[in-house]
């Protein structure tokens, strides 16, 4: 069957040359209506913590549920103020799935078992500004919900003294060496492994049994 001059302008998604057809022109074929469906779920989700040697903070990570991927490296906080050190430190940034561990669940793990919020510019036997603490947020909504979290931590007197874990924007993350990723799982008998992280791996399963992976 021949196409018809309207027809042939659909087929070629011409649009503006609808503009010059005559007023209460009809088509052979109307389009047709595409269902979209409801709204795709989101199955992957990032999030950058610093809590001192990324070695500790990867390997408890690597150990929970809902975690898809750590990997280490040096984050650079980003502060138009001032009111925050751009210094880099060291850092993990994680991949994980919403639909099985959310965000304030990684936090409910990050300050209970990962580090000493605590502690100013140091974790643990690890000093320098390097150490420091923070949680990096992407955009407003999240930075106050980090916020808030803190603030009803202080409020419920969970540690004896002052929160300082920073909060700040990214402005980038820098990975480390291979030797460096996954350090804690291939040396495990590093006497700094099973002196300062091993720990931590039996509190997360003491803490959050439901979460550990082995």
């Amino acid at each position: 069957m021949p196409i018809r001059p309207v027809e042939r302008i659909l087929r070629l998604r011409w649009w503006p040359a609808l503009l010059l057809l005559p007023a209460g022109a009809r088509f052979a074929h109307q389009p047709a209506v595409v269902n979209a469906g409801p709204p795709a779920v989101r199955t992957s989700a990032q999030a950058v913590l610093a809590g001192g040697c990324y070695w500790g903070v990867e390997s408890v990570f690597r150990h929970v549920r809902g975690i898809t991927s750590v990997t280490s490296g040096f984050a650079v906080p980003a502060s138009a103020s001032g009111a925050v050190s751009t210094a880099p430190v060291e850092a993990v940034r994680l991949e994980y799935d919403p639909s099985r561990i959310s965000y304030r669940k990684i936090l409910d793990v990050f300050f209970s078992v990962v580090h000493d919020p605590t502690q100013l510019d140091r974790q643990g036997p690890d000093v320098g500004a390097e150490y420091r603490s923070m949680v990096f947020v992407d955009g407003d909504a999240q930075r106050l919900l980090v916020r808030d979290y803190i603030d009803s931590l202080t409020a419920a007197h969970v540690f004896s003294g002052r929160i300082v874990t920073g909060v700040a924007a990214l402005q980038a993350f820098h990975v480390v060496d291979p030797s460096q990723q996954n350090y804690a799982e291939r040396h495990p008998a590093d006497p700094y492994i099973v002196k300062y992280d091993a720990p931590r791996i039996v509190a997360l399963r003491h803490r959050f049994p439901e979460f550990f992976k082995p």
